[in-house]
């Protein structure tokens, strides 16, 4: 039976217990459609429709038309899937040296139109917006992000990243993806979008995927969720990324969508930075008293060494192969950036609304190590930038593996709102030190004896604005300048609700521009 019209009791299980349509309220049949997102990537357009609840005897399909000599011609038609209410396009031979204007239309009057815009290839600086943890709770996440939309688009992004986290609340992610797409949609509709699931999309406090395995504490390694629920999560926010590089499903049947996406000549490798982490609850952290929970270590006396054992994996090898392939190729590409959940280093070392010091975090991706190192060598060989977020504290840094600076930059973009404080106060010296706007800035070994080099981030402080609840947190976003003209790269980090106009008003540390095709010192 195709997947698109089962009804299958297990999967109407998952909804039904899950997805509570009884939480989303009722639409008018005119509006059922809420918010389209795509992708074009060689030729090939993607383009995901998310519908409010439909019931059982409506239409589940809907068609794609675009508008040819002022007269609107249908090009696909496909089904909407009966858990999460999405459907999909897939529509080759697209042609991507022009603006088209689309419609996604439903039998029963709803209509939804926006703009494929043309590949951006004669630009000198194609511009990414980059943003993470769109939290609905404290810490400023209940007040109005509308301001967050509005600047943007007066930035006017050539494509959006969503590095992950568009999702908190654990048991309905329907019903609040729903209100991602009404306070983004407007914005997603036009441009080419990017988004990743991290561990709050999936249901999920922490993720350390394992390969997709069943789980029933996060620590273990898995999903601790109905696999239905994942697979439904992860064809709401990413089955309109181009085809994935290698399409295997991983274990309970969850499929992958790390793969590649060309936007104006900056070449995007998409990756999941959890899929394939190994847990970390063997180690028995807490048990040993290395620490108050199992993926945190706070004991001074720990040799860091000791938990990069044989066989725990970061990316796993599919990634690591595909990083590597990725690499080598360079048509029409004028940058190689990596778009990933999160930084490859541990960049915090106080976390919570306690300001609890650790040591050692295991979510962070800094560990293991050796996988930690293979993911920053193979993105050192591609020359590429690294844009991520989840950390809930913006950083701008360089990776080091045999000496610092030996390899890329990262840039780890700062929350929307900011549910979990972090703060990068180390309780050491810096092996080198550098001067700056900020304290602690210059090379450092992380909790777990990475090399890397701090050149900005946002510790939460008293910064004298209203709301303080939001904006003491540091909330905001990132833009990524790729200038072909220069080849060089300018990261930028705003705070929420200032003029962007003014380059001044971005974070102290901010902007910055970096060669990538440089050496290291």
């Amino acid at each position: 039976m195709d997947e698109a019209s089962s009804t299958e009791p297990r999967q109407w299980a998952v909804l039904q217990e899950v997805d509570d349509r009884s939480k989303i309220a009722a639409r008018p049949r005119d509006q059922l459609i809420c918010f389209a997102l795509y992708t074009v990537h060689e030729g090939i357009l993607k383009l995901s429709v998310q519908l409010y609840p439909l019931a059982e005897s409506d239409p589940h399909q809907v068609s794609l038309s675009i508008e040819v000599d002022d007269r609107w011609r249908i090009v696909a038609m496909t089904p909407v899937h009966r858990i999460g209410w999405t459907a999909t396009f897939r529509v080759p031979d697209w042609d991507m040296a022009k603006n088209w204007r689309y419609r996604v239309s439903h039998p029963l009057g709803s209509t939804y139109e926006g703009t494929i815009r043309r590949d951006p290839v004669d630009k000198s600086v194609i511009v990414a917006a980059a943003f993470t943890g769109n939290s609905p709770g404290p810490g400023g996440g209940k007040i109005s992000k509308d301001d967050v939309v509005e600047t943007v688009r007066g930035i006017d992004p050539d494509v959006l990243l969503f590095t992950g986290d568009q999702v908190y609340p654990h048991l309905a992610h329907t019903q609040h993806w729903l209100s991602f797409g009404e306070l983004f949609g407007d914005l997603i509709k036009d441009r080419p979008t990017v988004c990743l699931t991290d561990d709050h999309d999936v249901g999920q406090p922490n993720l350390w995927g394992q390969g997709g395995r069943k789980a029933t504490r996060d620590v273990q390694g898995g999903y601790t969720r109905p696999a239905d629920y994942v697979k439904m999560v992860e064809r709401q926010q990413t089955a309109h990324l181009p085809d994935p590089y290698d399409p295997t499903p991983i274990e309970q049947g969850i499929g992958v969508y790390y793969t590649r996406l060309l936007v104006g000549g900056v070449d995007f490798a998409i990756i999941e930075d959890r899929k394939f982490k190994s847990g970390c609850l063997d180690f028995d952290i807490e048990g040993n008293g290395m620490g108050p929970r199992p993926d945190h270590i706070t004991a001074e006396d720990y040799d860091p060494k000791l938990y990069d054992t044989p066989g725990k994996q970061l990316l796993g090898e599919r990634q690591i192969r595909f990083l590597h392939e990725w690499g080598k190729q360079q048509d029409g590409v004028a940058f190689k950036a990596v778009v990933s959940q999160t930084a490859f280093n541990m960049t915090s070392t106080y976390h919570g609304s306690e300001k609890e010091f650790y040591r050692a975090d295991f979510d962070a991706n800094g560990w293991p190590q050796t996988g930690r190192d293979r993911a920053v060598d193979a993105m050192r060989r591609a020359q590429a930038f690294h844009i991520c977020g989840d950390q809930h504290l913006a950083t701008l840094g360089q990776y080091g593996i045999d000496s610092f600076r030996d390899a890329g930059w990262w840039f780890c973009v700062p929350s929307i709102a900011n549910l979990w404080p972090r703060w990068w106060e180390p309780k050491y010296e810096a092996v080198r030190k550098i001067d700056g706007p900020l304290d602690n800035l210059g090379d450092y070994l992380d909790g777990f004896g990475n090399k890397m080099t701090i050149h900005a981030h946002t510790n939460p402080r008293p910064s004298g604005r209203e709301p303080a609840e939001l904006h003491d947190r540091m909330p905001g976003f990132g833009i990524v300048r790729f200038d072909r003209s220069t080849k060089k790269i300018t990261a930028e980090c705003w705070p929420r609700m200032v003029d962007v106009t003014d380059p001044t008003n971005q974070y102290r540390g901010w902007p910055r521009t970096i060669d990538p095709f440089a050496d290291g010192e």
